[in-house]
């Protein structure tokens, strides 16, 4: 028994972490309102357009938010890279939102979205 022991635990636990560095997909599909960050991408899209600064400021803590709770959940198997330049896109368009900029907001949500997109791949 203490054989196979010393044999299967090593064997399971290299398993366990080859399926969560491989599993990106399913980590970052939202599970709760809350934690949908395609939905608050596309809302503050729509708020830019509309030029709903204030709604859209609002909705940027939502999507950082999101962004952090998906985020623990996506950190083994995405690279840090990936992670850190989504970060620079929602710092970015924090900024352009509060200059009102509608072109650099609507640029800022276009590359946050490839981030998400390309996230762990």
């Amino acid at each position: 028994m203490r054989k196979f022991l010393v044999r299967a635990i090593p064997v399971a636990s290299i398993i366990l972490f080859i399926l969560i560095m491989v599993s990106d997909n399913y980590l970052k599909h939202s599970y709760s309102e809350n934690d949908n960050v395609v939905k608050s991408i596309e809302l503050i899209m729509n708020d830019v357009n509309m030029e709903n600064w204030d709604e859209a400021n609002i909705k940027i803590d939502d999507l950082n938010n999101a962004w952090m709770k998906i985020v623990k959940r996506v950190q083994f198997s995405a690279e840090r890279n990936e992670i850190n330049d989504f970060d620079k896109s929602v710092a970015r368009l924090r900024g352009a939102i509060l200059a009102k900029d509608k072109a650099g907001a609507m640029m800022e949500l276009s590359e946050a979205y490839e981030h998400w997109e390309n996230l762990g791949k």
